[in-house]
């Protein structure tokens, strides 16, 4: 057991952090509200760069039930927390979620001030059309804040899936590899290893800017592995 003294961005008090396990990513655990390192960093640029968020209108795609979304949606003035279920009819009530697709988001133009998405952009198959619904559906000066794991730290992204065209079957180009998915025990398979040229890719996208973020703070329970926090931010008049 690790342990480390220091102060929670997300609970907003002094802590214990712990960690039974080396990696760090999944198990440095705050005591008050379970969360890892990664959505205290997500947090920390929330309040950076966002710091009205509260009375902003914020989107969450797959939100989970600690750290930050339980957060949000106390929060939050107007919270829109949504997942995506394959089948179900765009924008309809799932679940008690909002079915929502983020390659094609039924969302009015110019409507959201901050989407929120935690290691989400792994698992999206069109993912151009995705950053350029973000753009589109992001209110002017409006930003889309998400953590994903960057695992091609020293090189290019690798594409590990794909859709057949026409017939709508997924090919594998690597051995498939499945991340957790809060609203499917199958877990969600992911298509991207990205790189640093994430970056590149959302501006070709949807011409929106990104900032990387990376944070390095014991004190603050966050120190892991794939740490980033992007910001990407919509710079239409």
């Amino acid at each position: 057991m690790q342990t480390f003294e220091g102060f929670c961005p997300i609970c907003e008090q002094d802590v214990i952090f712990a960690a039974e396990n080396s990696w760090f990513r999944d198990h440095l655990l705050c005591p008050g509200c379970s969360s890892i390192p990664r959505e205290r960093a997500l947090m920390v640029a929330l309040d950076q760069f966002a710091p009205n968020w509260r009375v902003r209108t914020i989107h969450e795609s797959s939100p989970g039930t600690r750290g930050v979304s339980p957060k949000l949606q106390a929060e939050a003035r107007s919270y829109i927390p949504t997942q995506y279920f394959p089948g179900a009819a765009p924008g309809a009530i799932v679940k008690g979620f909002r079915n929502e697709n983020f390659s094609k988001l039924t969302f009015a133009d110019n409507s959201i001030d901050i989407h929120i998405s935690q290691d989400v952009m792994e698992h999206v198959f069109d993912i151009d059309s995705a950053f350029a619904e973000i753009s589109r559906t992001l209110k002017p000066g409006g930003m889309h804040i998400f953590t994903v794991p960057v695992t091609q730290r020293t090189g290019t992204t690798v594409q590990r899936a794909s859709i057949q065209e026409g017939t709508g079957k997924i090919v594998h180009l690597l051995d498939p590899v499945y991340h957790g998915n809060p609203v499917s025990s199958k877990g969600s398979l992911v298509v991207w290893d990205w790189g640093y040229d994430i970056v590149q890719r959302i501006h070709k996208a949807s011409d929106m800017y990104t900032v990387v973020m990376l944070t390095d703070d014991i004190t603050r329970g966050i120190r892991a592995e794939y740490n980033d926090v992007l910001i990407s931010i919509n710079t239409a008049n």
